[in-house]
């Protein structure tokens, strides 16, 4: 028995009622008592919502919603939301770091005003995520995209006081209003050449052959600009280091791991679902291959990421870098589909789908460590991070994961999730993606070892001070690096489902 089988299917949008629930709640918490410096209440309410949504998600997952086996995806409102496998896998990853990113924030926001708000914010930004991965119409994938910025937009800028947070803010939302507007104009002329903005129509219409081939190319490619900007891409990738630098660092893990997600799972079912490869490029004369497209902007994001986080002394600022070469990684699963790939195709979406699975945990927990090092007030160059070890080895032991996960050192998830995906770039022909992408691991682990070098052997410029112990920032660390390292056994299972709901698109 399924989980919906006895319920309405809109109890299959579950997840996002909760998210956004949760978020209304706080809101109501904190005009009922608006001076309230309960940080606990809000904190606990965000995490609980978070983890709600997830644990729903999750058991929808198992029980088979919206796959195959139990009767296809499930659709809502005119076609207008869908909930497959793949949605609920994107929800599992979004609703994981809200809750990491609620827990860490309870210390980090200790001596802020407006904590209701802000979680209120991550809340809703995260029940924007989540309808971008249910999003079956390029209406409701603008939307969807714009619930999940404006909340970011404000997050960025939460730190009032702080010029650097204001300037980031103010440089995140101008890129985004203009990224918003290319996409947006993107969709007119889809809807120009096609008469719909629902997914599967487009394919259908493509399907049947159109003369407007140029307009259909330069739509498609506006429509890849706007998702390059909400995944860190080469070249909209300028605001993710200036917003994650300035951003407070639970926002940045946010950000950098669940925002990016977001951009993939409404990415990957778009440019699969309404520009089926085998269509675009026979009615194109191959004018409209966005999946050569994808490979270019693949090795250039990669390679520019991993160069300019190699030539940074700001830690902060080097991971930003860094998670603009992951969202190279992760476009190999478009890059990497061809015409005729088959059961291939499923594969390589599926492995860059597991990457940004572990990518969730080990890079929301990097910048978490950010954030903790951040309220000691230690500053933030690598030779402040001289001897921290010495101070706080459990977090330091956290953050040696995290960075060696992150470059696919073994036994760490990340090096599954690297190899995975590598291979089923081979599998489909693409053994210069997947060489290209492991050169670019290799000069990864450059400056991840800079970090572990400076906490284990350096000796510290001056005395360390380290105040409080933050309890909730170290429950956040801790449990990211359990599921970094959990994902060690657990890979399996995890590339398995997402290879079965990728496959599903196909």
């Amino acid at each position: 028995m399924t989980p919906l089988q006895s319920a309405p299917q809109w109890f299959a949008t579950a997840p996002a009622i909760v998210l956004a629930l949760t978020g209304l709640a706080l809101l109501l918490i904190d005009t009922i008592d608006p001076d309230s410096t309960n940080n606990g209440l809000l904190a606990g309410t965000a995490t609980l919502g978070a983890l709600a949504a997830g644990g729903i998600a999750g058991w929808f997952l198992i029980g088979g919603t919206g796959m195959e086996s139990t009767g296809g995806a499930i659709s809502l409102y005119g076609d207008a939301l869908v909930v497959d496998g793949m949605s609920l896998f994107f929800t599992l990853i979004f609703t994981s770091v809200a809750a990491m990113v609620s827990v860490a924030s309870y210390d980090y926001l200790a001596d802020q005003q407006y904590q209701g708000e802000f979680y209120a914010l991550v809340l809703f930004a995260a029940t924007g995520m989540t309808l971008m991965g249910m999003s079956n119409s390029l209406a409701t994938v603008f939307v969807s995209l714009e619930l999940a910025s404006l909340p970011s937009y404000a997050l960025v800028a939460f730190l009032k006081k702080d010029r650097g947070s204001i300037e980031a803010g103010l440089k995140y939302f101008l890129i985004g209003a203009l990224s918003s507007a290319v996409f947006a104009f993107g969709i007119s002329l889809v809807f120009a050449v096609t008469g719909s903005l629902v997914l599967p129509e487009i394919a259908a219409t493509l399907a049947e052959g159109t003369e407007l081939v140029g307009v259909l190319g330069l739509g498609v490619l506006m429509i890849a600009g706007g998702f390059a900007f909400k995944t860190a891409s080469v070249p909209f990738h300028f605001w993710a280091p200036e917003a994650y630098e300035g951003a407070p660092a639970p926002v940045s893990a946010f950000l950098s791991s669940a925002s990016k997600a977001a951009g993939f799972a409404v990415a990957f079912r778009v440019f699969t679902v309404a520009f089926p490869l085998e269509t675009v490029t026979e009615i194109g004369g191959g004018s409209v291959d966005w999946s050569l497209l994808f490979a270019v902007l693949a090795v250039v994001t990669m390679t520019l990421g991993n160069f300019a986080a190699a030539t940074q002394n700001n830690v902060k600022r080097m991971l930003a870098y860094s998670s603009i070469g992951h969202a190279g990684y992760a476009l190999i699963g478009l890059a990497a589909i061809t015409t005729d790939g088959g059961a291939a195709n499923g594969d390589v979406l599926g492995a860059s789908m597991a990457h940004l699975f572990v990518y969730g945990f080990m890079n929301t927990g990097a910048f978490l460590f950010i954030a903790m090092v951040e309220k000691w007030g230690l500053g933030r160059t690598f030779e402040d991070y001289n001897g921290i070890a010495s101070k706080a080895p459990i977090a330091a032991s956290a953050m040696t994961v995290f960075m060696f996960s992150l470059a696919g050192l073994p036994p760490f998830g990340g090096f599954f999730s690297k190899y995975a995906l590598f291979e089923s770039a081979i599998g489909s022909g693409f053994w210069w993606l997947a060489a290209v992408g492991a050169v670019n691991s290799a000069l990864s682990l450059f400056y991840y070892s800079r970090v572990v070098k400076a906490m284990w052997i350096e000796e510290p410029s001056k005395p360390l001070e380290i105040g409080s112990q933050p309890v909730g920032l170290y429950v956040a660390i801790v449990f990211a690096a359990v599921g970094t390292v959990l994902l060690l056994p657990g890979f399996q299972p995890v590339i398995e489902t997402a290879q079965t709901v990728a496959a599903a698109l196909f």
